[in-house]
């Protein structure tokens, strides 16, 4: 496979995707070549061809959670499937540890999906006849590893999501929940070193949405994983990312952190999909605050904490919280009437 470049500015990142196109239809790499640069989604339509995914670009780095969002038929789940060759792209380049993986063979691409991809996908796929642990353990079956080994990691995965003393109980006998943590758990018995998450709780009900949510941060606050997650679930996304691409019609229009793309939309299409998300569950306080002076207040609120998150913290009385750094240090004060100001929609 062909390696990245010395002086490659994307150096250093886990994953990284070139004018990235997929095409459905007849002739769809020549008709690309041909338009070139006028390759626009209205001439590839015309040309009997489906645009899934178009010129995209970006750069998944070491453990960051990227999430990729859009509305149905915007070509997220596409785009994630040609990140590890599900679907093979029309052009463009997938960079895994800078080597390009479209110039891998398909036995390498088994290789690498069985020993250093995680998916875990809406629909969770577990073998019915299978118990959990024998679930979470298949594919370490499939690699070949020793019974007692592959066992052992399952369990271990299993009481990482919470289900210690279901080992032996069937997937029809789990909550839907609990379906989706025996899919999660499965998908880290390899211990991938990349995790692909497509809409993995939008089947849930509201409150167990939530509940995995809650679980998902927990775990990546031990596992560190570098994770590509997929939603049209803005909430979602604000929850759980820590940067954000927002898709329409096969192409990125925007990427960025949560808190840029809420507060510097870069299209109208963004401003709509960002325009019901309430500010102060996104902006953090580092954001809000203002330059240190006078006393120092009592209270104390990390940098990257959201300002909904903070605001708790005024309800006794409190006129300003001092903002901290990483090692500790005053960053600047973060004030009640900001606060106030911010969450009423200022």
């Amino acid at each position: 496979m062909t390696e990245t470049p010395a002086n490659d500015p994307s150096e250093g990142a886990k994953l990284v995707c070139r004018n990235l196109w997929k095409l459905f239809g007849p002739r769809a790499r020549e008709t690309l070549t041909a338009l070139g640069a006028e390759a626009t989604a209205g001439r590839l339509s015309a040309a009997g061809l489906v645009p899934a995914v178009r010129d995209v670009n970006l750069q998944v780095r070491e453990g960051e959670i990227f999430v990729i969002m859009g509305l149905s038929g915007s070509g997220k789940s596409t785009l994630v499937r040609l990140m590890s060759r599900l679907v093979e792209p029309t052009a463009g380049e997938v960079l895994f540890h800078g080597r390009d993986l479209l110039s891998a063979s398909e036995a390498e691409m088994i290789e690498i999906r069985r020993h250093k991809m995680g998916m875990v996908f809406q629909h969770f796929a577990l073998l019915p006849h299978l118990s959990v642990l024998d679930n979470v353990a298949f594919p370490l079956d499939v690699q070949g590893v020793a019974r007692a080994e592959r066992e052992d990691r399952a369990r271990k995965m299993i009481a990482l999501v919470g289900l210690a003393g279901r080992e032996n109980a069937l997937p029809r006998q789990l909550s839907g929940g609990q379906q989706q943590r025996v899919g999660i758990a499965r998908s880290l018995a390899v211990e991938p070193e990349l995790w692909f998450l497509d809409e993995p709780f939008s089947a849930l009900d509201p409150l167990i949405r939530r509940e995995m949510q809650d679980e998902f941060i927990r775990l990546q606050s031990v596992l560190k994983k570098t994770i590509v997650f997929i939603t049209h679930d803005f909430d979602e996304a604000i929850r759980l990312a820590d940067r954000i691409a927002i898709m329409k019609d096969g192409a990125i229009v925007q990427q960025g952190t949560p808190e840029d793309i809420v507060l510097n939309p870069a299209t109208d299409y963004v401003r709509e999909f960002t325009r019901a998300v309430p500010r102060a569950k996104v902006v953090k306080v580092e954001t809000a605050m203002r330059p240190a002076k006078g006393e120092p207040p009592a209270g104390i609120v990390p940098a990257r904490t959201t300002v909904a998150e903070a605001a708790p913290m005024f309800l006794d009385g409190a006129l300003a919280l001092r903002v901290t750094g990483a090692q500790g240090e005053t960053l600047g004060h973060l004030y009640r009437d900001d606060v106030v100001a911010l969450m009423l929609g200022g």
